[in-house]
């Protein structure tokens, strides 16, 4: 699945095309390296995304193309550091 499409199913972000230009803009990275929102995100990945004051760190576990609200948070694991 595409980046920019995950972090809307995921609702990490809230809008695929305000997802799409975090990518361009190089505020979303995938295993400490920059991403386009073409990139296939696999089951491991670690993003971060910073967008306002706190930057956001997950571990891709599943993958749906469909999720509801209370599953989509069992799509990543906050990583706290």
């Amino acid at each position: 699945m595409r980046l920019d499409k995950y972090l809307k199913v995921s609702r990490l972000i809230k809008r695929r095309t305000v997802a799409n230009e975090a990518c361009d803009a190089g505020r979303v990275t995938v295993n400490g390296k920059p991403a386009r929102a073409s990139y296939e995100v696999k089951a491991g990945d670690v993003l971060e995304i910073s967008l306002g004051a706190h930057p956001i760190k997950a571990e891709v576990v599943s993958i749906n193309e469909y999720a509801k609200k209370d599953e989509a948070t069992l799509m990543y694991k906050i990583i706290n550091e």
